[in-house]
């Protein structure tokens, strides 16, 4: 999410009609190109909406000949291309054995876990969702999905009281073209990667409202502590404001454990910044231009944290410098330099390989992890006390890079406000 004077809409650079699968390749310099924002990941002042925390790096078609009577789809690994995916992530973060580098075009072993309850929540509606999170999961051999264990439900309007609802569900708007059709695709893609067994619920608010939005959560917590337990993972957010802590209490539903990305530039903001929830920050991976091969793990500049300004230290931050919440508490990969895969059909109307960044990944990665881990805690607090109770050996410790305002904060082997405790390192500790 990014403050400015107008929205930005998504730039397209498609050729007319869609090229060749050589042209394909070739769509996206290798690490270079310019990151765009959607119009889903600016904030206008005083808006009152929140905003995903969404960059795109680039877009492959991911149909040969289409329009043809027998299109060929194809997708990742792209020669080459040494972006993220599933099997790449679980290999760098230790959720499975390393393996080749863990060069995304050559390991396979996705994480192959999770069990009750995960639930994302985003604006819009994606008619698509379905069958693109069945396609990315073939395209890299994650645990398929079926009517029962993918759901996608409709929120109602929101209320006058923070996460309160009224009236009927019905199905809201297109997401189409906003930015939060592809956030939706992220969100359900990567949780779903992340805990393949689990029970995966994408509610959908009619809006990207305060309204709307807690109505929503609402709404996903009663879905997952209805199924004995679980996570959700809200990618988006709006910065801070005064009366902000009168929605906390959206956030405390008994069996459920809330995530939310910490933001995309310097500075702290809701609901990443509530007690009750686990707030995610982002950074980088580096990766061997030649042979692919993961080199370490860095700040990522760009990357949201810091302190609050009306949110009360809580009690598991107690040995942290400051007298107001901090964050963010835990980070994984988010740069769009190094981003992520994403197969969404609704922005274009036929399917299209995105790269991806942006804390937006950080959020559902790091839901289905602690959902695979499997602690159910009852609630954010009792998870975070957990996180922060002995951090050392559960995660990959930050210590080269900076970020924040003037770039004033630096990595650190401690709790600092770039990444939090660190990325994740096996599933201990969660």
């Amino acid at each position: 999410m990014r403050d400015s004077i107008a929205s930005v809409a998504i730039a397209v650079t498609l050729l007319a009609g869609y090229p060749s699968r050589a042209l394909a390749q070739t769509f996206l310099p290798g690490g270079g190109g310019a990151v765009t924002l959607p119009a889903s990941s600016v904030q206008n002042a005083g808006d009152n909406q929140f905003h995903t925390n969404l960059e795109i790096l680039g877009q492959f078609p991911a149909q040969e000949g289409f329009g043809q009577v027998s299109p060929l789809f194809y997708g990742p690994p792209f020669p080459g291309y040494f972006y993220e995916d599933p099997a790449s992530l679980a290999c760098i973060y230790d959720l499975q054995p390393k393996s080749s580098g863990c060069n995304p075009n050559l390991v396979k072993l996705n994480p192959s876990g999770g069990s009750k309850a995960i639930a994302v929540v985003d604006a819009y509606d994606d008619p698509d969702a379905y069958t693109d999170l069945q396609t990315f999961s073939g395209q890299f051999g994650v645990a398929g999905i079926n009517p029962t264990s993918f759901l996608v439900i409709f929120a109602p309007h929101g209320g006058a009281t923070p996460g309160s609802c009224m009236g009927a569900a019905t199905r809201p708007p297109s997401a189409a073209g906003t930015g939060w059709d592809i956030e939706e695709s992220l969100d359900i893609e990567y949780a779903h990667a992340m805990a393949p067994l689990a029970t995966l619920y994408l509610v959908e608010a009619q809006s990207n409202s305060f309204a709307d939005l807690l109505c929503a959560v609402s709404v996903a917590s009663e879905l997952v502590a209805a199924a004995g337990g679980g996570e959700v993972s809200n990618s988006w957010g709006s910065g801070e404001f005064k009366g902000e802590t009168a929605y906390d209490s959206v956030f405390t539903t008994s069996k459920v454990v809330y995530f939310a990305s910490a933001g995309d530039s310097p500075g702290a903001i809701y609901p990443s910044t509530s007690p009750n929830v686990v707030s995610v920050g982002g950074t980088s991976t580096s990766m061997n231009p030649v042979t692919g091969h993961f080199i370490s793990e860095s700040t990522w500049q760009d990357g949201g944290g810091g302190e609050s300004a009306y949110e009360a230290k809580p009690s598991y931050q107690s040995g942290i410098t400051g007298s107001h919440r901090q964050t963010p508490d835990i980070a994984s990969d988010a740069n769009p330099y190094t981003g992520v895969w994403v197969l969404d059909s609704l922005t274009f109307g036929v399917p299209v390989w995105f790269i991806v960044g942006g804390t937006s990944v950080s959020s559902p990665t790091w839901a289905g992890i602690v959902n695979t881990a499997g602690s159910f805690y009852a609630s954010s607090k009792a998870e975070l006390t957990k996180l922060y109770g002995d951090p050392h050996a559960d995660f990959n410790a930050i210590t080269i890079g900076n970020c924040g305002v003037y770039i004033s904060a630096f990595a650190s082997a401690s709790w600092n406000s770039c990444t939090g405790l660190g990325s994740p390192k096996g599933y201990g500790g969660k």
